[in-house]
């Protein structure tokens, strides 16, 4: 058992927090802006809830922070009572915000000045994946803090892997994006024909599922786009500022993301039509507006 802190209890935080004290059987204080929330969190499955990150990160073993983007993190950890005022040496804080390479590179480097540790830890797999305990963690650090933490982190990933130095965490999480972004506007394309054509999209799924079409995104969001249903699931919001995340890196590295600034722009057609909260793979419903 160890004293870890929680900072974040938004839909991905509240689940991932509450498998550290019910799975992980952690000593778990928790923050969040909204101390609600917080009190809710304690209501459901015990543990203790902090005023301030700093009052949080307090004598912890581990502080696992999740929050909406740069300016958000920012905050948090180096505010006025941020958790870095908080964390005791020795510590590892483990970010599992989805945010630039190069914030994380800056909080590595401020912890270390510090004398704690710092992992950066986006993780994959949505709602459902944080409430099933099955999230996909992308770590970039150093490898003994990270072998510290992954102990920590198993209470709710099914897989948890260091990619390399300071920043790599993130990077991963921008190719995954970028990789899910481009399915998901040819799935959108692929059913949209489909219904064009005339063809039974149940026994057409049926079938090229089995083939090299076969992806995640076939599998679970097939029936809800034929359906027009989207309220649920990972915002569209959000995965703008995630290819925004993308795009940004992109043009400091090089790298040629022609097909995700296309997307990005059709996301942005998506939050025009009220789909703001919509599930990612709305991008059907610009096709059949």
């Amino acid at each position: 058992m160890a004293k870890v802190a929680f900072l974040g209890l938004g839909v991905m935080g509240f689940p991932m927090a509450g498998h550290l004290k019910q799975k992980g059987g952690h000593d778990v204080t928790v923050y969040n802006r909204t101390a609600a929330k917080a009190e809710q969190w304690v209501a459901k499955y015990g543990g203790k809830s902090a005023k301030t990150p700093k009052e949080a990160a307090a004598g912890q073993d581990f502080v696992m922070v999740c929050v909406g983007n740069d300016n958000d993190l920012r905050d948090v950890m180096l505010g006025a009572n941020g958790a870095y005022h908080g964390t005791p040496k020795g510590a590892v804080m483990v970010d599992h915000t989805t945010a630039s390479a190069e914030i994380a590179r800056e909080l590595f480097a401020e912890a270390k000045r510090r004398g704690f540790d710092f992992i950066d830890a986006p993780v994959s797999g949505g709602q459902a994946g944080a409430e099933n305990g099955v999230l996909t963690v992308m770590c970039g650090g150093d490898a003994a803090p990270f072998g510290r933490a992954e102990k920590v982190i198993a209470a709710y990933a099914r897989a948890c892997n260091l990619l390399g130095a300071p920043g790599s965490g993130q990077l991963a999480k921008m190719v995954n994006q970028i990789c899910i972004a481009g399915l998901v506007q040819g799935l959108a394309e692929g059913l949209h024909f489909a219904k064009k054509a005339g063809l039974d999209v149940e026994k057409l799924i049926a079938t090229i599922s089995k083939g090299a079409a076969q992806s995640w995104q076939m599998e679970n969001r097939y029936k809800t786009m034929v359906a027009g249903k989207f309220d649920f699931g990972f915002a569209v919001d959000w995965m703008r500022k995630d290819l925004g995340i993308c795009l940004s890196e992109a043009r400091r590295n090089g790298a040629h993301l022609p097909t995700i600034a296309l997307i990005d722009q059709f996301y942005s057609e998506v939050q025009k039509m009220g789909g703001r909260r919509w599930d990612t793979s709305s991008l059907i419903a610009l096709l059949e507006r």
